[in-house]
């Protein structure tokens, strides 16, 4: 299998890790003004005209997740720092929330690092991320047939 089929994969199953949380936040109540698949809708629904429903929402999170970083965490594995694909991950995890805190965080009218929603928004973002990140970096290793750069 080569990189960029692992690093879809591992952003797949990062994704899926990142929506049970996303999910659980919701149930527990914590920040319900931070619904990233609401967010993606309506960015959606103002910049392409799509009719901003979940489903839109939960696609284009799912994309974003699976193939845009999948894709961005394959191409830039190798270069990220840190020993292991965990650790790489976790990286890949700061830098995609970075990313996200000053490009569509302000596209969606949160602001710069979200902070319209409060100084709990880049916090809980980031957390969100890494966990991503660790969950892709734990499954781009596992799926690495060479046992020497699969070390997590």
């Amino acid at each position: 299998m080569n990189n960029y089929v692992r690093g879809m994969l591992a952003g797949f199953f990062a994704t899926i890790a990142l929506s049970i949380l996303m999910i659980l936040k919701g149930m527990m109540g914590l920040m319900p003004h931070l619904n990233v698949i609401h967010m993606l809708a309506r960015m959606a629904h103002g910049y392409m005209g799509i009719a901003a429903t979940p489903a839109l929402g939960w696609l284009l999170h799912f994309l974003i997740g699976s193939i845009v970083w999948g894709l961005a965490f394959a191409f830039l594995f190798s270069r990220l720092p840190g020993a292991g694909a965990v650790v790489k991950g976790l990286i890949f995890g700061i830098l995609a929330w970075l990313l996200m805190m000053i490009l569509p965080m302000p596209m969606a009218g949160a602001g710069f690092f979200g902070l319209k929603m409060g100084l709990m928004a880049p916090l809980m973002t980031l957390i969100l991320h890494l966990a991503y990140g660790a969950v892709l970096g734990y499954v781009y290793g596992f799926l690495d047939k060479n046992p020497s750069t699969a070390a997590v």
